[in-house]
């Protein structure tokens, strides 16, 4: 299997009450390795995402850095006349990243 191209793994989110993305919690591609965990709020990633980065959910594995289990691309949709970003091959009216624990 090839090796993904990974910008960043996005591990938490953080919803607002009307049901978008207030932040997420990610590690970024730095070189051959990982940054900390980031704070990315919603404009952000939909800047990067936009700009061509390929950000997936996911969680470090423990002890292993630059490490990874990989579940879904995040990606962009247009639903109502608005972007909302999701994980996989879901569809959704709102911000949903499935999979991904709540902060």
């Amino acid at each position: 299997m090839a090796k993904l191209k990974l910008d960043g793994v996005v591990e938490a989110v953080r919803y607002k009450p009307d049901g978008k993305i207030a932040w997420v919690r990610a590690y970024e591609r730095r070189g051959p390795t990982y940054s900390d965990h980031v704070l990315i709020s919603r404009e952000e990633l939909i800047q990067r995402l936009k700009s061509g980065k390929n950000y997936y959910a996911g969680q470090r594995v423990l002890r292993n850095a630059s490490t990874f289990e990989i579940s879904a691309p995040l990606r962009l949709v247009v639903a109502n006349g608005s972007e909302v970003v999701v994980a996989g091959d879901e569809s959704a009216n709102r911000d949903m990243l499935k999979g991904v624990p709540l902060v």
